[in-house]
């Protein structure tokens, strides 16, 4: 958590610091078949949030940004889904996950707010 003398860290770069953890989780998880399924779920969807939320700067409309926060929603979701996942397989420590897990919920809510603030622009 941060003080209110620190600035917010920019979003892509907080999204791309976000990936870099799901590739560093991925790296550390044992050679199962089960943790390699669950692995690449959660690296696939992971990744993804970063690089639609890029698309989402360079949209051409309003509606267009709209539906780009909302893939990155969705990822971060279907992230959230597979992180539990893991934990509750036993193939990662919860105590482990607890920090990205709270990202993802952070991210989940910031764009869950960037959409509403935007659609009421829309609106008004």
């Amino acid at each position: 958590m941060r003080d209110e003398k620190t600035p917010p860290v920019e979003l892509s770069v907080r999204t791309k610091e976000f990936a870099q953890r799901i590739i560093r989780l991925f790296c550390s998880l044992p050679k199962t078949t089960l943790a390699k399924v669950l692995g690449k779920q959660v690296l696939r969807s992971g990744t993804s949030v970063g690089a639609n939320y890029r698309e989402a700067k360079r949209s051409r409309s309003k509606s267009e940004f709209i539906a780009k926060i909302g893939d990155c929603l969705k990822e971060l979701d279907e992230t959230s889904y597979w992180v539990e996942l893991l934990v509750e397989s036993g193939l990662v420590n919860p105590s482990k996950l607890m920090v990205l897990h709270d990202e993802c919920d952070q991210l989940i809510a910031i764009s869950t707010t960037i959409t509403k603030r935007t659609k009421e622009r829309v609106a008004s």
